[in-house]
């Protein structure tokens, strides 16, 4: 219902990737600006984690994902706790790659020279931000002078906040560890090497082809149920494989969430308070105050093509005379009344250009403005300009030179503009009057010089006041959730109470019991629960702790602690889905070959298990799976040992899949294939590209302690 207006160059949401080569625009963009948004961290020097022994404090640490969430809202990633979660996550990230390589650079005492560190800022690869605002506008071409001499100018200069220029040294450091980042990297990817053998012997392997015949008999054959796996046999499995069974921290829970959403009476209750305000919206002759009176900031003074409004109850608030009022009607969880202020023909689109003497900068974080020239000379310069035109002078330089809007180089150009896009002066001027009008339009950024070009299509535009009020839930609506919520908490003393309390009080209602697995310390939400502080609260608890009643959202939650996973070695609990059934094919394989006997020849063995012998023919050591044998490596494996050449393999093999009795009646080979030099050559490419990343190995090296879960 409300539109969010602004005077912008529309552009696309950058990845999170491109937030670091981000910072240098804005910071310069703030000095030339005069501003200050500094990221400011909290008190204190609480260690939140440790890399080898190296500690993160927790005031750097804030100021990383102070930082780093500041470049993802600006650039268009929306507040939210999700957002805050990512950036913190990649803080922490950002933190434990720059202590592991620095302590890899120190070692081979890599480092980065000043002379290199200009060649980034300056050279023939300087960050895409700064060529952009450093490039000329006719040529294309990066002035790196100019750069060079605004940033000295920004360091040197004593009004320049300390903020912001540490800002500018951290994004310094930033570039620093970048091309170190290369350089680590490129020297690793250069030390591989493919010797010659080893693609020549891999040539051979493929060449090779085998036949064979075989009987098997599947695991499946055999019950589940008669093949028992006792705990100490599980346990006996993880701890031969323990590195296939490492666990990172994590918790379970059931809960049940207690609506507090309003219900049936707060419905009504709300649109009875809005009744109430008709008589005065109605007849109020300053709408604008009216609404602001009430908490509605979002009235948009302009018209809008009835094509481009999309509510619900549009067709008839259209049909409303004007000065009459309409609803009210529901609008999600809102209740709105419409009154209709005006209709205007208008088109659909316009093209325009505008020259833009701003008077104020808005804040993209806050939305507040920020006064940036007097107002007199703004005008003085803007009528100046008006007159310049009217005289015959071009109105592309004109812009070029005097304009503060980011269509500058582009003639101030703005194409197919919808209505409602633009601040309301603004919007008016070019939907209202007709191709051909030039004038100056006063808006909270400045004043603009604008002349219309072109329009497309017609149709009712409307100008609409919407006076909402959102439904909530009354104090009783929210107290009779909260003592359900607190009644079921007091039945559930542990996880046994707690599932008997639900099925016997809470289930009838037809509330659902959740489940929140895999919870991680330093979670942000469970499940569709956005709630940072639950997933402390979950840690405090010990396993099958009933929690208090927590408010998320709209609902009072209850949760019971089932599961506690500590980092490390998984218990036989947690592992047995994944061991039982490996152990009990190699108990059911046992079974088999002492069903089968000593091997002879394939003939008794398919007596014994009364299964047909089969054959496969033009086996390939590089393919292991085959249409006939599925997933067998054991098996293919057999079929090319030189000792079982024109014989029965002397013993039943155990594959993946069943109990195999296997004959190789042949083994043959074809003609190597491949130039040996050219697939050195694709290998070596091949392991460059895979050993770009060094992180992944440094990281499961080093000891990382992470605390944040307690002290962030």
């Amino acid at each position: 219902m409300s539109i969010i207006q602004t005077i912008r160059e529309k552009g696309a949401k950058v990845s999170v990737v491109l937030i670091a080569l981000a910072l240098l625009g804005f910071i310069l963009t703030d000095y030339v600006a005069g501003k200050n948004r500094g990221a400011s961290g909290p008190s204190g020097s609480t260690t939140i984690g440790s890399v080898n022994g190296v500690k993160i404090n927790q005031t750097d640490f804030q100021k990383d994902v102070d930082a780093t969430e500041s470049m993802m809202t600006q650039q268009g990633y929306p507040k939210s706790a999700a957002t805050t979660q990512q950036a913190v996550e990649q803080a922490w990230n950002q933190n434990i790659s720059r202590i592991l390589l620095n302590s890899e650079f120190s070692k081979l005492g890599m480092t980065v020279t000043n002379k290199e560190l200009g060649d980034i800022l300056y050279g023939a690869n300087a960050p895409q931000d700064l060529k952009q605002q450093f490039s000329d506008p006719a040529t294309g071409q990066y002035n790196p002078q100019k750069a060079k001499q605004a940033i000295d100018q920004m360091l040197k200069d004593k009004a320049t906040p300390q903020a912001q220029k540490d800002q500018f040294n951290n994004y310094l450091v930033q570039l620093k560890d970048q091309r170190m980042s290369e350089k680590y990297s490129s020297m690793l990817a250069n030390s591989t090497n493919v010797p010659r053998w080893f693609v020549e012997k891999q040539n051979a392997d493929n060449s090779q082809l085998a036949k064979i015949s075989f009987v098997k008999e599947v695991y499946s054959s055999i019950v589940d149920s008669t093949v028992k796996i006792e705990d100490k046999e599980i346990a006996d499995y993880i701890s031969k494989h323990k590195d296939e069974f490492k666990q990172t921290e994590s918790r379970n829970i059931s809960y049940v969430a207690f609506s507090a959403s309003p219900v049936a009476s707060d419905s009504a209750d709300t649109k009875r308070r809005l009744l109430a305000l008709k008589q005065d919206f109605d007849s109020t002759k300053d709408v604008k105050e009216f609404l602001a009176g009430q908490g509605s900031e979002n009235f948009y003074d302009g018209y809008i093509a009835g094509k481009s409004i999309q509510i619900a109850a549009k067709d008839s608030i259209f049909r409303t005379p004007v000065g009459g009022t309409y609803g009210p009607y529901l609008d999600g969880n809102t209740y709105v009344l419409a009154r209709m202020l005006g209709v205007r023909q208008m088109p659909d689109t316009v093209k325009i250009r505008h020259i833009l003497i701003a008077t104020a900068q808005q804040d993209p974080q806050t939305g507040q403005m920020t006064p940036t020239r007097d107002t007199a000379v703004a005008l003085k310069l803007i009528d100046s300009i008006k007159t310049a035109i009217a005289g015959g002078a071009n109105f592309d330089s004109l812009c070029k030179k005097y304009s503060d809007d980011g269509t500058k180089d582009k003639g101030g150009v703005y194409e197919n503009v919808y209505s409602g896009q633009m601040v309301s002066p603004f919007n008016d001027f070019i939907f209202l009057n007709p191709v051909g009008s030039k004038g100056v339009v006063k808006t909270d950024f400045g004043y603009h010089y604008i002349e219309n070009l072109s329009q497309k299509g017609s149709g009712p535009g409307y100008k609409i006041a919407y006076l909402p009020i959102d439904i909530i839930a009354s104090q009783e609506t929210d107290n009779a959730a909260l003592n359900k919520a607190n009644q079921f908490a007091g039945d559930a003393k542990d996880i046994k109470t707690f599932d008997a309390a639900y099925e016997k009080t809470v289930k009838p209602t037809g509330v659902i019991k959740n489940l929140g697995i895999n919870i991680g310390p330093n979670d942000a939400s469970v499940q569709n629960l956005s709630s940072r502080q639950f997933v402390k609260e979950i840690y405090k608890a010990s396993r099958g702790e009933v929690l208090k009643p927590e408010r998320i959202g709209s609902d009072y939650v209850v949760a019971v602690v089932t599961d506690v996973f500590e980092e490390g070695t998984q218990s036989v609990a947690a592992a047995r889905s994944r061991v039982e059934p490996v152990l009990r094919n190699e108990k059911k394989a046992e079974i088999l070959k002492k069903k089968i006997g000593n091997v002879t020849t394939l003939e008794a063995a398919a007596a014994v298990l009364g299964k047909p012998i089969e054959t496969v023919d033009s086996i390939r050591l590089s393919l292991r799976t085959t249409s006939a044998l599925g997933y067998e490596p054991k098996i293919i494996g057999a079929s090319f040992n030189p000792a079982n050449k024109g014989k029965v393999v002397p013993e039943a093999l155990a594959g993946v899949n069943g109990v195999y009795v296997v004959r190789v009646d042949n083994q043959s080979a074809t003609a190597a294939e491949g130039n040996v030099a050219e697939q050195r050559k694709a290998m070596a490419e091949q392991n460059k590209q895979s050993s770009g990343n060094p992180m992944l190995g440094l990281r499961n090296a080093a000891t990382i302690k992470d605390k944040r879960a307690t002290n962030y």
